[in-house]
Formats: C-alpha cells, sequence, structure tokens
C-alpha cells in the first residue's frame, strides 16, 4: 500500500500554538518550521519522541576493486566491529545524545559472531557484485536488502521507537551514491562525483572515469529498482526499505548526507510521500549533496563540513529535534504567562 501523505487538516491550527509562544513571530527560525513538521507528523501540538534510535546498515561493494576508494575494502568489516567496540564517531554521538545505536550487517565481505540487541545480521551476501562488470546486485538480492531494512524497522517500532535515523558504512558506496544520483535526477555524472573518503586528484579522475564506463553500461536502465540493482549497494537498498517502512509507520525519519540521501532519492522514486517524514539532518562536504537536497526542496538544520557518514549527522542534530519538541511542550504562550502581544 502507499504511504500516507502527512495529514496538512490541523496545519493552521498547529502554527497558530507556535506562534502563540512567547516570542515574536517567527524568531526560533528553523526550530519552528521543525516543530511544525514533527506535530504534523504526529497529528498533535504535543509531540513525542520515544525510544530514538540510529540504525547503521553496512555492506561492501564489488566496484572497490576498479581503485574507486581511498581506502581498502576491508576497512568495511574493521570498522564494523570498531561500532561494535563502541569506538566509532557514532557511538560517540549517540552516547552523549542518548539515543540507541543498532548496527546491521546486510552484505560485508566477512563472518561475525551470533547477533546481539545493538548488531543484527541479515546478510544478503558478501558484498556486491562488480558493476564494471555486471549488475552489483540481482532483483532478488536487492529485494532482499530492502526486506532487511524494513524488518529493522519492524523490530524498532515494536520496541516503541518513533524517531529513527538512519547511516551507512560500506567502501565505495559514494559511487554508488552518485551513480543513482545522476541517473535519478538527471545530472552530469562529474557534478555527482567527489572525494569520497578522500581522493587526490589523479585518484578522483580515475573513479570519475571508472564511473562514466558503469554509466555507459547501464544507460537503457530508467526505473528507480533497475537502477538501484545495477548500481546500488545492499546497505543503500535496505536504507531505501527502511525508510519507506519508517514512514509507513509515521516515524520522524532522520536523514543523514550523501549517501543516505541518495538511498533517499530511490525511496522518493518509490514513493513520495517519504518525504513529508523526513528531517534533514545536515548539508555533507561530498560533491553533489547540495545538488540533491535543492532537487528535495530540502534545508538541512547543520553544515559542518562533515562527510563521515555512519549517521552522524543524524546524532548531532537530534537535540535540535529534541529542543524544537520542547518548545511545542513546554514554552508558555502569551496567554498563559500574562504576556502582552505585539500591537
Amino acid at each position: 500500500m502507499p504511504i500516507l501523505p502527512v495529514n496538512k487538516q490541523h496545519q493552521a491550527y498547529f502554527q497558530q500554538v507556535i506562534d502563540q509562544k512567547t516570542k515574536p513571530l517567527g524568531a526560533l527560525g528553523a526550530l519552528e518550521t521543525l516543530a511544525l513538521q514533527v506535530a504534523l507528523i504526529q497529528q498533535t501540538e504535543a509531540p513525542q519522541l520515544t525510544n530514538p534510535h540510529i540504525v547503521v546498515f553496512a555492506a561492501d561493494h564489488g566496484l572497490t576493486a576498479e581503485g574507486v576508494s581511498a581506502y581498502p575494502a576491508d576497512v568495511t568489516y574493521q570498522m564494523v566491529q570498531n561500532f561494535r567496540a563502541g569506538g566509532a564517531a557514532i557511538n560517540v554521538f549517540c552516547r552523549q545524545n542518548s539515543l540507541q545505536l543498532v548496527v546491521c550487517d546486510v552484505g560485508v565481505r566477512g563472518v561475525f559472531d551470533e547477533n546481539t540487541p545493538d548488531f543484527v545480521k541479515f546478510k544478503v551476501a558478501h558484498g556486491t557484485q562488480n558493476m564494471r562488470q555486471q549488475p552489483a546486485m540481482t532483483a532478488d538480492e536487492t529485494d532482499a536488502a530492502m526486506d532487511a531494512g524494513r524488518l529493522v524497522v519492524d523490530g524498532l517500532h515494536h520496541r516503541g521507537c518513533n524517531v529513527l535515523g538512519f547511516g551507512e558504512m560500506g567502501i565505495g558506496n559514494t559511487s554508488s551514491a552518485a551513480l543513482l544520483m545522476h541517473r535519478l535526477l538527471r545530472l552530469p555524472l562529474r557534478e555527482c562525483v567527489g572525494r569520497g573518503t578522500g581522493l587526490t586528484d589523479d585518484q578522483l579522475a580515475h573513479k570519475l572515469t571508472v564511473l562514466e564506463a558503469v554509466a555507459e553500461r547501464y544507460r537503457h536502465l530508467a526505473q528507480p529498482m533497475d537502477l538501484l540493482a545495477a548500481m546500488g549497494g545492499f546497505e543503500l537498498a535496505a536504507i531505501a526499505g527502511g525508510m519507506l517502512r519508517a514512514a509507513d509507520y509515521g516515524m520522524v525519519i532522520l536523514v543523514d548526507g550523501f549517501i543516505t540521501t541518495a538511498a533517499l532519492l530511490v525511496a522518493h522514486a518509490v514513493d513520495p510521500a517519504v518525504l513529508d517524514y523526513c528531517v534533514f539532518t545536515h548539508q555533507s562536504d561530498e560533491a553533489g549533496h547540495q545538488l540533491m537536497l535543492n532537487h528535495l526542496n530540502a534545508s538541512p538544520l547543520l553544515k559542518l563540513n562533515m562527510r563521515l557518514g555512519e549517521g552522524t549527522g543524524c546524532a548531532l542534530a537530534y537535540p535540535l529535534v529534541q529542543a524544537a519538541v520542547a518548545m511545542l511542550n513546554n514554552m508558555a504562550s502569551f496567554a498563559s504567562a500574562g504576556v502582552s502581544e505585539k500591537r
């Protein structure tokens, strides 16, 4: 079934509630816009954020064999172990801001031990195929990865989570994101390709050459799911599926940077109503992200020149979401405080 767009029947009332707080009209800027969005998502002037989570989907990419990343493919597996040990940036920021973190292996090359409450395995395969030679995923694998995202969100919803950020880990995944952006937004590939984890000028030129060959190989494809299968990755498919399921549940969706926004482009192409539930947490320093945000008419909460991924933008911006909700719930109105309004 299609996602239900946010019901805007009460928008004028929610806006009036915000306008009657003890402040000049619009004085809290983007926080007011954010408060209105959360009120509309939850259909109440007194929204609540419960059991907030960030889920990081991890997977490897066969295209790394073409030398498109500054880091070796083994780093994906190593970073997942770092997540599990609590030592990554996303662990630090989640602890700081009281967010629960779940990591999901949806296609990492390597074997992990058993599931734990904060680590789950829905491994589709040990990495995608080299998309320069053949499609990254089969249609069945793409569906399986999207189902993995849905299942993780099902579990979190069952545990009372109603605000969820999406992160990723996968060496080589800026290549997939750039290719999906190129095709879905019909922008020149050069405007979509960036330095990823820190490529030099020569490495960036090589990356662009490789991606031009990939784009040419699949120039005949047009449907979003076909493009995702040919040029995507397991973690991007899982995020797209997870976002669609989260919107279906009426969750507040925290959108991270370049990679997760590329996954959102796929989800948006499948069902545009997903956008109603999305809060854009930051503008990535990766080339192309601003163009994605422009296409989605999105105003990110932060611009910190970050390009790490992992959902770090979600974790850092979450206190602003909390502040917007606290303003709605706890800030006095002119009437309740006995403060005169503007004449």
